[in-house]
């Protein structure tokens, strides 16, 4: 028992462990929203517009939350402002982040002092949050599944029908604004825990398992975000033992696991479409 208490008898591991099933369980839930809408592309481009930002907070001395906060509303806005103005969605998302993304690694190119810190960016270190980060993983996660609950029903119908949402009476475009805007959030919060690279993947894996495991939204969204947590503690737990990054080992389990359900439901389903023949002496009687 005590071995397998070992880790947390560290500081920084009951940290990470905190933060990291706070981070799983917002991605979870916030990504049943979006491989709903087929919006995996646009997390994974405000992602990247973010480090522009971050980037930037660092030369300038800021708060790496205001700076990248403020950084990734603004960018959230801009998409929301020119999808618009008649250019597509996925174009305006291209635009927008590649530019900020290219900003920020030519700063990079010039302030040649803190390549460890935009590693940190880019693959996470969830073994080396602070107590602000403790704190800030916290007050999003509280924040955002507060929001979850208060429009989930004009957020539901915005998901799945946009034409039938306003039909109904839901404000599409301030629901456009505002699931940009929990997105920016949740990315500004998340970015030191897991890193530009891996972030999506948590977002999109757990919600993707939940959709496999069930079809009713309220039931995946529950389903996604305490997998979200439960693997992000499992995979950090792996980590100290198997000495290998955290955030990787997150991300490689959640795949597996994500593997083994879809191994499993084909394999169901297959059995649910054969019917065996009827025997002779069965058909007799």
């Amino acid at each position: 028992m005590e071995f397998l208490l070992k880790p947390f008898q560290y500081e920084f591991f009951s940290r990470a462990v905190i933060v990291g099933m706070m981070a799983g369980l917002l991605c979870g839930v916030m990504g049943v929203y979006i491989i709903t809408r087929r919006m995996s592309y646009i997390a994974h481009g405000l992602s990247h517009a973010i480090l522009g930002g971050a980037v930037l907070s660092y030369v300038l001395g800021l708060n790496f939350y205001i700076g990248s906060g403020i950084w990734g509303f603004a960018a959230a806005l801009l998409i929301q402002y020119l999808t618009g103005r008649k250019v597509y969605s996925d174009a305006a998302i291209g635009i927008v982040t590649t530019a900020s993304f290219a900003l920020g690694v030519a700063v990079i190119s010039t302030y040649r002092k803190f390549s460890q810190n935009f590693e940190a960016a880019l693959f996470g270190n969830v073994l080396g949050v602070s107590p602000t980060d403790l704190w800030c993983v916290i007050g999003v996660t509280f924040v955002i599944l507060s929001l979850v609950f208060l429009f989930y029903r004009p957020l539901l119908f915005w998901c799945f029908d946009r034409e039938v949402a306003q039909v109904h009476g839901v404000p599409v475009v301030a629901m456009d604004t505002l699931f940009a805007l929990m997105l920016a959030t949740l990315l500004v919060a998340t970015l030191n825990v897991l890193g530009v690279t891996l972030i999506i993947s948590a977002v999109v894996i757990p919600a993707s398992i939940a959709r496999l495991l069930s079809d009713r939204f309220g039931y995946i969204m529950i389903i996604s975000g305490i997998l979200g947590a439960a693997i992000a503690f499992a995979g950090i737990y792996l980590s100290y033992y198997l000495d290998i990054a955290s955030g990787a080992s997150v991300v490689l389990l959640s795949t597996f696991i994500f593997g083994c359900v879809l191994v499993c439901k084909s394999i169901q389903s297959r059995r649910k479409r054969y019917i065996p023949p009827l025997s002779t002496q069965h058909y007799q009687g």
